[in-house]
């Protein structure tokens, strides 16, 4: 690792650090308000549309589309392009941030530990996960665990985009603070806005928090059951507890 990456890696580390710290309401007296905005600030992007000449006309056209894209540096370093998986007709999508170790191994989204509890999210709603459609705003896996950059992001959205115009789900669920960043706005607060309706290409989208962040303060887990109530609400589905009641 040279000296520019270390300290990427660095600052990276002290960004998601800060970012926890906030979401459980601790202060960071040590650094200016300028520097805090700078570190923990969301990407610094507007949506961007999609272009017509990059338009698929079914899953499966995209993600071939795709399967070769170098459109960013993260091309360089990943093992695969993890598209997502589920229900081309889910009604409801999940987004999440962008691949991990583990998912740039396997080619899925949340195979690891923050995988399998989403998985019981879903399966606590009632669903599988060959019922809903899992995927992230970076199809690519950032190097370090990092968090995506502008630039990558503004690259990758438009497959995002496609991804849902074509699914046309019921609901959107934004897991973290990165895809609620990029999906509702760019100065959005995890803390704040989770469990409040927004919308994204006229559906209505909830962000709750991402499963890593309830695997390091298992508290939080409340919370996002809300959210997910919330959820089955909107899509009519039944409490499974309840019906086993």
């Amino acid at each position: 690792m040279n000296m520019r990456e270390g300290l990427t890696d660095l600052l990276g580390q002290l960004k998601r650090q800060l970012t926890n710290s906030q979401e459980i309401g601790l202060d960071s007296p040590f650094l200016s308000t300028e520097s805090l905005q700078y570190l923990t600030g969301g990407p610094q992007l507007d949506a961007v549309p999609l272009k017509e000449n990059s338009y698929c006309e079914s899953l499966e056209e995209l993600e071939h589309f795709i399967d070769t894209c170098d459109r960013c540096k993260l091309s360089k370093a990943r093992k695969t392009i993890v598209f997502g998986e589920g229900s081309p007709h889910a009604r409801l999508v999940f987004v999440g941030e962008a691949p991990g170790v583990e998912e740039d191994i396997a080619g899925k989204p949340f195979v690891g530990a923050a995988g399998k509890l989403l998985t019981d999210v879903i399966k606590a709603m009632g669903l599988t996960r060959d019922e809903v459609y899992i995927c992230n705003v970076i199809k690519c896996h950032p190097p370090h665990n990092r968090d995506p950059q502008p630039d990558e992001i503004e690259m990758c959205f438009p497959f995002l985009q496609n991804q849902i115009s074509l699914i046309k789900p019921e609901v959107i669920c934004t897991i973290g603070r990165i895809p609620a960043q990029s999906l509702i706005d760019r100065d959005f607060k995890i803390t704040r806005g989770r469990g409040q309706w927004h919308s994204f290409m006229d559906i209505p989208v909830m962000p709750t928090y991402h499963p890593a962040y309830l695997l390091r303060y298992p508290q939080a887990k409340k919370h996002v059951w809300d959210d997910v109530q919330k959820i089955m609400k909107k899509l009519g589905l039944e409490d499974p507890r309840r019906l086993r009641n």
